[in-house]
């Protein structure tokens, strides 16, 4: 019998968590099963013995998987098995990835390996807040170098208070959803959407979740106490030459320092200049010093050109690109570049642009999302790609990365509450980043604020994007907030930190910490000198665009709506869809149908007005109920020896009998001139209370003719006849 060593977490209130170790996937190097309720996970983390030779690198690798049996369905498909990760999965693995990755020595380099696999769900709990900490016990109860623990818990607030790991039921209430890393002592990752909170608000949502996150720390603390794991393996993944070290900083710094200094704006051209300076270092060596040293003075020479640039700017206030701490870079825009789409803008900011273009649909365009924990379908669609030409890179794209999918996903936060709840269109946004040397995810919510704006899209309010970065060095108070940071002060910096918001609060925000010992003061710094940033861009945006277009473009499509009784929703799709898919063809209009509310809720979308008017004509004569005296314009749709019938309501055919077709006698249909296919006016004269039967009049619309006066009394045939036709 196994037995197991198993730590419980209390929540603020009163629900808990178990870590579970020693009894599943005891060949892995550490293996923790985590239950919250009827909610189970399985994290699982192996690392190699040694790195592979010339690894500078953490090669970490994180994977989060839902299994379709964890909640008793089947998955789609036709093979109905799990397959690639949805995006879902992939935004749950950067979330851990983030939180996980900075924890790592600096010179560790083996291959790392978390996998977390969803086995069971109640639908509930939300698992992909669990997933954190979940990988962090597994790397407790092992021996893999780690400087955690770590825990991620989402906080919400609900009716002003601050709930930790809401239910499903619970986050449909609240106005923040915000998912918090942290170790014992200090935040390592922020990312969440928010319905225009203030700073304040976003700081205070960040403290609690840290104060629950120092529970669930310490419970992992004492379980690798328990576990006998408190001593890490020993590792060697580095070979260091320090007297090279030194010669590198001595020859090197004072030249970097300089270039840093003189604050070049163009990329290239800075870029160029710091290479140059280790290329001169590298020329007093022959090539086969340089292929046993030059990784070696590469790796050195790349931490003399990060201290240079950090001092630069501790100690002068001066960055690589010779902007203030607070200095945005210069901005342009552009709204209907491409006159193709539904809606275009440039955004550029520095040497950073977004191209991102606006097309409208109607429901037939909508996402299905068919996640294990999720179905629904999405009406507001943003897409984001990253060519490797935006950086000048000469290597083919291969597809959509994580990366792209979690900028991506950041910027739609950032704009899907903007989008009116009634708004009847599909909105997809692309933004195709041309350019990138700093936060191309915040130039997307800017390039698409503008693009729906062109689009005529009726947004609530403009959003604008700005990304944030810090200097500070361990040791030392002095620090420096950046706002609007370049590629190479994310990559050299100690703080990424991304928020969006309106004039009136924040929409969504995505924060990422390198550094130790960020306090709260740091981030409410962050924060305030952020929301100048955001209001200087967003000036530009309502520059180059006030407000929303009134009108929709030429050629994107017009949208009605229409309610109609729910017992009528039959009749307008017909048997197998014949009636609305008939309608579609000869009308050239979309429509959409379903049930809501209680009643039917249809869609037209088409080009032009005119297909739009005629779906709408017709779907209201299905739902129109006959009314005896009422007159209707019908086409012919047979013609009989003894009349016609007539479709004078779309789906009621009524006959026309050969004597209500005109006053006068006719001996024959074909006297009548009529054809299938013509359009004629009729009058309804009576429903048969039996068969439902309609009884259609034609002549009685004509002008009756005058009698004939009494002394010309007309032949007695011809009186038969008359006789005869009114018995008719």
């Amino acid at each position: 019998m196994i037995n197991p060593i198993v730590k419980t977490i209390e929540l603020p209130d009163g629900r808990t968590i178990t870590l579970e170790t020693g009894k599943l996937a005891k060949q892995a190097d550490g293996a923790v099963m985590l239950r919250m309720g009827n909610t189970m996970l399985l994290a699982t983390v192996c690392a190699a013995k040694d790195a592979v030779p010339g690894t500078d690198f953490m090669p970490l690798q994180v994977e989060y998987k839902e299994k379709y049996s964890a909640f008793g369905r089947y998955p789609g498909g036709f093979t109905k098995r799990e397959g690639k990760a949805s995006d879902y999965e992939i935004l749950t693995c950067r979330l851990v990835d983030r939180a996980l990755r900075p924890l790592f020595p600096d010179n560790y380099h083996a291959e790392v390996y978390v996998n977390i696999t969803l086995f069971s769900a109640d639908g509930v709990d939300m698992p992909d807040a669990l997933a954190g900490l979940a990988a962090s016990a597994a790397l407790a109860v092992s021996d893999i170098p780690f400087g955690g623990p770590i825990s991620e818990v989402r906080v919400a607030r609900i009716d002003g208070k601050f709930a930790i790991n809401p239910t499903f039921e619970e986050l449909e209430k609240a106005d923040m959803d915000l998912m918090v890393a942290a170790t014992y002592d200090n935040i390592m990752m922020v990312e969440g959407e928010m319905k225009e909170v203030s700073e304040i608000d976003l700081l205070e949502a960040m403290k609690a979740a840290h104060e629950a996150i120092k529970v669930q720390c310490k419970a992992q603390m004492e379980l690798t106490e328990e576990v006998g794991k408190a001593v890490k393996r020993e590792y060697c993944h580095e070979v260091n030459d320090e007297d090279l070290r030194k010669a590198v900083n001595e020859a090197c710094y004072s030249k970097a320092y300089a270039i840093a200094e003189a604050g070049n704006r163009d990329k290239h051209a800075r870029e160029d200049a710091f290479n140059a300076i280790r290329d001169e270092f590298k020329a007093q060596f022959t090539e086969e010093e340089l292929e046993e040293k030059g990784d070696l003075i590469d790796k050195y020479y790349h931490d003399v050109e990060k201290a240079a640039m950090r001092r630069c700017i501790l100690d002068e206030g001066k960055r690589l690109d010779g902007r203030k701490t607070t200095e945005i870079r210069p901005i342009w825009c552009e709204i209907g570049y491409l006159p193709g789409p539904h809606g275009s803008a440039i955004f550029t900011r520095g040497e950073t642009q977004s191209l991102s273009t606006v097309t409208l649909g109607t429901k037939l365009d909508e996402k299905i999302v068919d996640d294990v924990l999720d179905q629904r379908r999405e009406r507001f669609l943003l897409h984001y790609n990253f060519p490797p030409f935006s950086t000048g890179e000469a290597r083919a794209q291969r597809g959509v990365g994580r990366r792209e999918i979690g900028h991506g996903h950041l910027a739609w936060r950032a704009l899907k509450g903007q989008i009116p709840a009634e708004y009847p269109y599909c909105v997809r946004i692309v933004s195709d980043i041309l350019e990138s040397n700093g936060s191309s995810s915040m130039a997307t919510v800017c390039a698409g604020t503008l693009a729906l704006m062109d689009a005529g899209v009726p947004i609530n309010k403009p959003v604008s994007g700005i990304a944030m970065g810090l200097i500070k060095n361990a040791g030392e108070d002095k620090f420096a907030v950046l706002s609007d940071i370049l590629g190479d002060e994310d990559h050299l910096g100690d703080m990424d930190f991304k928020v969006t918001g309106t004039k009136d609060g924040i929409t969504a925000t995505q924060m990422d910490i390198k550094v130790d010992g960020l306090s709260f003061d740091i981030l409410e710094k962050a924060l305030n000198q952020a929301k100048e940033g955001r209001m200087h861009i967003l000036g530009k945006i309502t520059e180059c665009i006030p407000a929303p277009h009134d009108d929709l473009k030429p050629h994107a499509p017009r949208i009605e709506a229409l309610t109609i009784p729910k017992e009528f929703i039959g009749a307008v799709i017909g048997p197998g869809g014949k009636i609305i898919q008939g309608m579609q063809e000869e009308t050239g209009a979309t429509i959409t149908i379903e049930e809501a509310d209680g009643v039917g809720k249809i869609q037209i979308a088409g080009t032009n007005k005119k297909s739009i008017d005629d779906a709408i004509r017709i779907i209201k004569g299905i739902v129109a109920v006959p009314e005896v005296g009422e007159v209707y314009t019908g086409k012919i749709r047979s013609v009989m020896p003894y009349g016609a019938f007539v479709e004078f309501l779309p789906g009621k055919d009524g006959l026309l009998h050969i004597s209500e077709i005109d006053w006068k006698r006719l001996e024959t249909i074909e006297e009548a001139g009529l054809k299938e296919g013509d359009e004629i006016q009729v009058k309804l004269l009576d429903i048969d209370p039996k068969t439902g039967k309609f009884k259609l009049s034609r002549k009685v619309l004509l002008p009756k003719p005058e009698r004939a006066p009494k002394s010309e009394k007309a032949p007695k045939s011809e009186n038969k006849e008359e006789k005869s036709e009114t018995a008719e």
